[in-house]
């Protein structure tokens, strides 16, 4: 506890405890010999000062909250990865949680952070309610570029993937990539489905590849789905590009793990965290921020298209 230690610094130094804390905390009134005493005396004594006390007396903490529907993804993982590395330079810790996309943790989790005193949150919440700062991946452009990729190589069959039906992310993209498509080449036929995971993505491909009118072409909207797919085109011994092509939307990670690599677009994490935690440090420090600011998407040519 930091009375107790404060009590031992001071006893050994034959002087106040009121004393000892002020030199701890360089006060003008204490002179610069007895200063470097306390303070040497506290390093021997492997001195931590009480944050919790301190939190609460100042209201302020050097924490930050951390809300994400999961925590086992790839995206995430590279945007946490960023956040902690931002956080050490800048003497921050992070405390994460996750809601699994349910509004009654989401809540739990808020009242969590309301209590540890958190000097700021960043939060992956769907839709976003105004009044917050916003850092965004621009989820239409990335679709419009994928499918500007598609319509360059003069694909006839689309087969194009995406997450839950249900998530704006997924709605954003599937609106963005369609409405590139009904401008640009309204005859390609683009077959849709909504498989989210591997192993649903994995079933979606061989039930379509099955069909007699197959597709020259597969856009993934995600990691996640890319995965399952190239191990059903792995089983099925198709050639990449020759029988199938493939062009998705990624981190960066999983599209260099295969032969040839894919291209996909870029809407990179560990580049949304950094520029979340600069976003964050301006608001925390009172200086001029964008209410809303987005990661650029950029796209990464592999050979699969």
């Amino acid at each position: 506890m930091q009375q107790s230690t404060l009590k031992k610094l001071s006893e050994t130094l034959g002087i106040s405890i009121s004393t000892v804390s002020r030199a701890l905390k360089d006060h003008p009134d204490i002179s610069d010999k007895t200063k470097a005493k306390v303070k040497e005396l506290a390093a021997m004594m492997d001195y931590e000062p009480n944050n919790y006390a301190i939190q609460l007396r100042t209201g302020k903490s050097n924490v930050l909250g951390v809300l994400l529907p999961y925590i086992n993804n790839f995206f995430y993982d590279t945007f946490i990865a960023a956040l902690e590395e931002e956080a050490r330079k800048n003497n921050y810790t992070l405390m994460i949680m996750q809601s699994g996309d349910s509004l009654a943790d989401e809540t739990a989790a808020l009242k969590h952070f309301r209590k540890s005193l958190v000097s700021g949150l960043f939060a992956a919440v769907s839709p976003v309610p105004g009044g917050y700062i916003k850092t965004c991946m621009s989820d239409e452009l990335a679709a419009q570029m994928a499918a500007k990729e598609i319509i360059k190589k003069k694909k006839k069959h689309v087969l194009a993937l995406f997450g839950h039906p249900h998530l704006s992310i997924s709605k954003l993209r599937h609106e963005s990539f369609i409405r590139t498509f009904e401008k640009l080449s309204p005859k390609t036929k683009i077959t849709v489905d909504w498989p989210e995971q591997i192993e649903t993505s994995h079933e979606v491909f061989l039930k379509v590849w099955k069909k007699n009118d197959k597709p020259d072409v597969v856009f993934c909207m995600g990691d996640m789905i890319l995965i399952g797919v190239m191990r059903a085109i792995h089983e099925l011994k198709l050639k990449v590009p020759d029988d199938i092509a493939v062009i998705g939307i990624s981190n960066g990670l999983i599209p260099t793990m295969y032969d040839p690599k894919v291209t996909y677009i870029e809407t990179s994490g560990f580049k949304m965290g950094k520029l979340a935690f600069e976003q964050m440090m301006n608001s925390l420090h009172n200086k001029p921020l964008q209410q809303e600011v987005y990661v650029e998407s950029v796209l990464v040519e592999g050979g699969s298209l």
